[in-house]
């Protein structure tokens, strides 16, 4: 029998990003969306659908092999997995999110201590109540299905929520008053499987094939060609990545520039190179970038 991995996407939020970084990656993932079981066009490869919360017990149990899922819904199911990589993406943005301590706008609340014998909803629980077990502040925490912005001050005092940019929270009124926890993204896989050869090297290539595809997002490479004798000022403008590659032409005046850098500053920094008298400018984009 050939072998087969196991593997969990996240179902929820995180599942087009996902899927989207896949591709980028290398494998197209096709979601059916009735399927809790897509297709993948790689034949050692068994993909499922499965709630990021539940992920961590599915991989412990040996259900999956493999699977990814935020490392505070690992923390939260206190489930013993094998965190694989840490990949910092999310459903809006490349940024890792946060739980946050928030309350009412209008509300006289300025620090978690000044929650005492409130009652905190979320669906963090077991990370909420060691944040302010570690406080030594005694709350009621109440776990939410959804919709945790609208709750309070009529269903509870505060909430711990999940945020990204924090809008969702501003919209409904809400104060951020501090941080419970940070999360991102991991590759988590199940010890006894990780321990088997053959799917631990197709678990950590799939791993640094995913986090070239992140490191490649944002970031473009540039070529051109310069006189040696004009290298040093060209140089001085590159924001590289690493450093440059030069490169030696048929004319041994002159030289070939390689280099990596974000997208963002290409418009400042090509004028500049023009000015250095650098020629043949070639800007492409990048896939992956394998650090």
């Amino acid at each position: 029998m050939a072998n087969k991995l196991k593997l969990g996407i996240p179902k929820g939020s995180l599942q087009d990003a996902t899927i989207a970084l896949f591709q980028r990656a290398g494998w197209n993932i096709y979601a059916n969306g009735r399927s809790y079981f897509p297709s993948i066009d790689d034949t050692e490869i068994e993909c499922t659908l499965i709630r990021a919360q539940e992920m961590a017990r599915y991989v412990d149990h040996g259900a999956l092999d493999a699977g990814l899922t935020g490392i505070d819904w690992v923390v939260e199911s206190g489930r013993e997995v094998k965190s694989v990589i840490s990949l910092v993406y999310a459903k809006q943005s490349r940024q890792r999110v946060r739980w946050v301590l928030a309350v009412p706008e209008d509300s006289p609340f300025q620090k978690a201590e000044d929650l005492a014998n409130k009652t905190i909803a979320t669906e963090l629980v077991e990370v909420t109540k060691r944040y302010f077990a570690e406080k030594n502040v005694p709350v009621k925490v109440e776990f939410s299905w959804g919709a945790t912005e609208v709750k309070p001050p009529t269903l509870a005092d505060a909430i711990v929520e999940v945020t990204e940019t924090g809008s969702s929270l501003k919209a409904n009124r809400l104060r951020i008053i501090d941080t419970v926890m940070a999360s991102e993204t991991h590759v988590i896989a199940n010890p006894a499987a990780y321990e088997d050869p053959w799917k631990k090297n197709k678990i950590d290539n799939i791993a640094l094939m995913l986090r070239a595809a992140i490191a490649a997002q944002g970031q473009v490479g540039l070529m051109l060609n310069v006189q040696k004798a004009n290298l040093a000022s060209v140089l001085s403008v590159l924001p590289a990545l690493n450093s440059p590659t030069v490169s030696a032409l048929s004319d041994p005046s002159w030289v070939a520039v390689n280099t990596i850098l974000e997208e963002t500053v290409v418009r400042d920094v090509i004028p500049k190179l023009k000015a250095a008298n650098a020629t043949g400018i070639v800007e492409y984009p990048l896939s992956k970038v394998v650090l």
